[in-house]
Protein backbone atom coordinates (compact mmCIF):
# COMPACT_ATOMS: atom_id res chain seq x y z
CA UNK A 1 0.00 0.00 0.00
CA UNK A 2 1.06 3.50 -0.79
CA UNK A 3 -0.20 6.12 1.53
CA UNK A 4 -0.07 10.55 1.11
CA UNK A 5 -0.88 13.08 2.85
CA UNK A 6 -1.09 16.89 2.32
CA UNK A 7 1.60 19.46 3.97
CA UNK A 8 -0.87 19.81 7.07
CA UNK A 9 -1.85 16.32 6.82
CA UNK A 10 -5.70 17.40 6.86
CA UNK A 11 -5.98 15.35 3.40
CA UNK A 12 -4.84 11.97 3.22
CA UNK A 13 -5.29 8.91 0.10
CA UNK A 14 -4.36 5.10 0.10
CA UNK A 15 -2.94 3.38 -2.81
CA UNK A 16 -3.70 -0.66 -3.05
CA UNK A 17 -0.22 -1.20 -4.68
CA UNK A 18 2.63 0.30 -5.72
CA UNK A 19 1.56 1.90 -9.21
CA UNK A 20 3.07 0.47 -12.21
CA UNK A 21 4.09 3.83 -14.27
CA UNK A 22 3.26 7.53 -13.04
CA UNK A 23 1.88 9.56 -15.18
CA UNK A 24 3.66 13.38 -15.75
CA UNK A 25 0.90 15.27 -18.34
CA UNK A 26 1.39 18.19 -20.17
CA UNK A 27 -1.70 20.03 -19.91
CA UNK A 28 -2.40 23.33 -18.88
CA UNK A 29 -3.18 22.72 -15.32
CA UNK A 30 -0.81 19.28 -14.61
CA UNK A 31 1.75 21.15 -15.59
CA UNK A 32 1.12 24.14 -13.23
CA UNK A 33 0.97 21.88 -10.46
CA UNK A 34 3.56 20.12 -11.41
CA UNK A 35 1.64 16.16 -10.22
CA UNK A 36 2.45 13.04 -10.75
CA UNK A 37 -0.27 10.83 -11.32
CA UNK A 38 -1.49 7.47 -10.23
CA UNK A 39 -4.88 5.82 -11.51
CA UNK A 40 -7.18 3.80 -9.83
CA UNK A 41 -11.39 3.88 -8.95
CA UNK A 42 -12.81 5.26 -5.79
CA UNK A 43 -13.56 3.24 -3.29
CA UNK A 44 -11.61 0.53 -4.80
CA UNK A 45 -7.98 0.75 -5.46
CA UNK A 46 -7.66 4.31 -3.63
CA UNK A 47 -9.62 5.75 -0.86
CA UNK A 48 -9.93 9.49 0.43
CA UNK A 49 -9.73 10.89 3.77
CA UNK A 50 -10.20 14.69 4.66
CA UNK A 51 -12.35 17.68 3.30
CA UNK A 52 -10.85 19.13 -0.02
CA UNK A 53 -11.68 22.01 -2.00
CA UNK A 54 -12.47 21.16 -5.52
CA UNK A 55 -11.49 23.22 -9.16
CA UNK A 56 -13.94 22.07 -11.23
CA UNK A 57 -12.05 21.88 -15.00
CA UNK A 58 -14.42 21.54 -17.48
CA UNK A 59 -16.76 18.86 -17.59
CA UNK A 60 -15.12 15.65 -16.71
CA UNK A 61 -13.10 16.15 -13.50
CA UNK A 62 -12.29 18.45 -10.57
CA UNK A 63 -8.66 18.71 -9.19
CA UNK A 64 -9.32 18.65 -5.26
CA UNK A 65 -6.82 20.42 -2.95
CA UNK A 66 -6.39 20.75 0.89
CA UNK A 67 -8.00 23.86 2.15
CA UNK A 68 -6.04 24.38 4.88
CA UNK A 69 -2.41 23.94 3.25
CA UNK A 70 -4.01 23.69 -0.36
CA UNK A 71 -1.84 21.11 -1.56
CA UNK A 72 -3.59 19.34 -4.91
CA UNK A 73 -3.96 15.65 -3.55
CA UNK A 74 -6.18 14.13 -6.92
CA UNK A 75 -8.56 14.88 -9.43
CA UNK A 76 -12.07 13.13 -9.49
CA UNK A 77 -13.94 12.14 -12.22
CA UNK A 78 -16.98 13.62 -12.78
CA UNK A 79 -18.92 10.70 -14.35
CA UNK A 80 -18.98 6.60 -13.71
CA UNK A 81 -17.98 4.21 -16.25
CA UNK A 82 -20.85 1.37 -17.37
CA UNK A 83 -20.03 -0.57 -14.49
CA UNK A 84 -20.36 2.39 -12.11
CA UNK A 85 -16.98 2.82 -11.12
CA UNK A 86 -15.28 6.35 -10.99
CA UNK A 87 -11.88 6.93 -12.72
CA UNK A 88 -10.00 9.31 -10.08
CA UNK A 89 -5.88 10.15 -9.42
CA UNK A 90 -3.73 11.04 -6.61
CA UNK A 91 -1.07 12.91 -7.09
CA UNK A 92 2.04 10.83 -5.98
CA UNK A 93 4.12 13.67 -4.97
CA UNK A 94 2.45 13.66 -1.77
CA UNK A 95 3.98 10.20 -0.47
CA UNK A 96 7.21 9.52 0.54
CA UNK A 97 9.69 8.80 -2.06
CA UNK A 98 11.32 5.41 -1.26
CA UNK A 99 8.41 3.34 -1.85
CA UNK A 100 7.93 4.83 -5.08
CA UNK A 101 11.39 6.22 -6.39
CA UNK A 102 11.80 2.98 -8.31
CA UNK A 103 8.42 3.85 -10.72
CA UNK A 104 8.73 4.72 -14.76
CA UNK A 105 7.21 8.33 -15.98
CA UNK A 106 4.69 7.93 -18.09
CA UNK A 107 4.83 11.43 -20.44
CA UNK A 108 1.59 12.08 -21.59
CA UNK A 109 0.82 15.12 -23.88
CA UNK A 110 -2.18 16.28 -22.83
CA UNK A 111 -1.86 19.74 -24.26
CA UNK A 112 -1.39 18.68 -27.77
CA UNK A 113 -2.10 15.58 -29.03
CA UNK A 114 -3.92 13.86 -26.16
CA UNK A 115 -1.37 10.66 -26.77
CA UNK A 116 1.22 8.89 -24.29
CA UNK A 117 4.90 10.05 -25.55
CA UNK A 118 7.63 7.47 -25.72
CA UNK A 119 9.36 6.94 -22.77
CA UNK A 120 12.88 8.55 -21.81
CA UNK A 121 13.68 5.92 -19.56
CA UNK A 122 13.00 8.24 -16.11
CA UNK A 123 11.87 6.88 -12.55
CA UNK A 124 10.21 8.97 -9.78
CA UNK A 125 13.20 9.40 -8.08
CA UNK A 126 14.54 11.48 -11.06
CA UNK A 127 11.79 14.29 -10.71
CA UNK A 128 12.28 14.77 -6.83
CA UNK A 129 14.05 18.08 -7.36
Amino acid sequence: MVEGSCLCGAVRWTLRDVPAEATACSCTACRRYGALWAYGFEGEDIHFHGPTTAYARGDSLTFNFCATCGNLSHWWGLTVNAEGKRRVAVNLRMTEPGPIAEVPIRHFDGLDTWSRQPGAGARVKDLWY
